[in-house]
């Protein structure tokens, strides 16, 4: 197969898809819209398969240095008092705090810092036209430079322009009918190791978690619809309107979200694609399959998907082969984790003071000891086992897991 490759998007899926593709021995190039390389963000975690690659990566103990110093999860009331507890420590990778919590822009960092010398970055550029000539892809840039690629990786996440280009009107996307915000503020005196989820009447949910950085990070969830192309100013007035009254410590997070400058605004949708191939592009990560944070298994799909894409590229000699085999190794594991069905956010942002009861009187039972370990699969999910070739050829095939959290 010819070695040209450009991906588009540095995103985690699109730096760790040119990891392994340069040391497959591939001529990448990377173009992101962004005018310098993204770092911040707030908490993900990576489990199972997402956790193996990583360890092949080489890049387990620099992931584990940067953790968030998240020690487990608490429920808690509108007085701070503990409704349920599940600690790291017990429960280990299937609780709602993983071995690996870091920072998304830290785990973006570490990708970018250890490909940057064997791929081409190109920032402040992006995608305006893709043509199939030949067996090549023809590629004209907003900066007026026309290139060729012998493949193109859109991974741009969830609302890909480019992907919007080669598949239009292709997604049909799933909205869940919650609208969340992330930001960091000032860490606070009741902020320490643990994460802390508070519930309000109206569906609203705010969750407090801490990191590496000295901040707070904090998650407004609101069963309602948004919108997305709202400016900033107007996400802010308005999740500060939806909030104001929810009591607990939501009016200092709520202060700290008006000053923050690492807002970040989501009305969530899954991407929904019969196909993520098409001549020489293919999508990777969210812009193929963005399961929202709901299903919390983003960042172990889009290193996973990465990692296949890449290896299935190294041992083919045709494009639609290496297309056909990543879709058929993923595809089963990307729909399991957009199996989140839309009545559990509800459930766990109850509209009334009968339903918050009761949420509350659940959270007491489930954080009960001997119901803990059953619980956290509840709250983190399935898991399933996947099965995570060897591209190097020298270790045979690996048998892990891929957590659906």
């Amino acid at each position: 197969m010819s070695r040209r490759i450009l991906i588009t998007g540095a995103s985690i899926a699109g730096t760790c898809a040119a990891w392994w593709l340069t040391r497959h021995g591939f001529d990448v190039t990377v173009v992101e819209k962004a005018p310098a390389f993204r770092d911040g963000g707030q908490n993900v975690d990576v489990r199972g398969a997402g956790h193996e690659v990583i360890r092949r990566m080489g890049l387990e103990a620099a992931v584990k240095a940067r953790n968030t110093g998240e020690r487990g999860s608490v429920w808690v009331d509108e007085d701070n008092e503990i409704l349920a507890r599940f600690d790291a420590d017990e429960l280990g990778d299937d609780g709602p705090t993983a071995d690996l919590e870091i920072l998304r822009g830290d785990l973006a960092r570490l990708l970018y810092d250890g490909v940057a010398a064997r791929a081409a970055f190109r920032f402040g550029d992006h995608v305006t036209a893709i043509r199939h000539i030949g067996d090549e892809a023809s590629v004209t840039f907003k900066s007026g430079r026309t290139e060729a690629y012998d493949i193109v990786i859109v991974a741009e996440g969830v609302g890909s322009a480019t992907r919007e280009l080669v598949f239009p009107g292709e997604n049909q996307p799933r909205w869940m009918d919650i609208t969340m915000a992330y930001f960091s503020i000032p860490k606070g005196e009741n902020d320490g190791e643990l994460g802390r989820w508070y519930n309000a009447t109206g569906g609203r949910g705010v969750l407090v978690r801490p990191g590496p950085d000295g901040m707070t990070h904090a998650f407004l969830t609101l069963q309602a619809h948004g919108e997305q192309d709202w400016s900033p100013a107007q996400q802010k007035a308005y999740m500060r309107e939806r909030f104001e009254d929810a009591g607990w410590e939501t009016p200092r997070i709520l202060d700290g979200m008006m000053a923050s400058e690492d807002f970040y605004f989501d009305v969530l949708r899954q991407v929904k694609m019969p196909r993520w191939s098409s001549g020489r592009v293919v999508l990777l990560g969210d812009a193929a399959w963005c399961a929202t944070p709901l299903a919390g298994i983003g960042t172990t799909l889009a290193l996973t998907g990465a990692y296949v894409l890449a290896g299935e590229l190294s041992r083919s000699d045709s494009p639609a082969r290496a297309f056909h085999a990543y879709d058929r190794l993923m595809r089963p594991f990307v729909e399991d984790g957009q199996g989140v069905p839309k009545f559990a956010p509800k459930l766990l942002n109850p509209r009334s003071r009968t339903g918050l009861a009761i949420l509350r009187a659940v959270m007491r039972v489930l954080g009960l000891p001997g119901v803990r370990e059953a619980a956290s699969a509840l709250l983190t999910g399935k898991t399933k086992d996947i099965v995570l070739p060897d591209y190097a050829g020298d270790e045979g095939v690996v048998s892990t897991r891929l957590s659906a959290t």
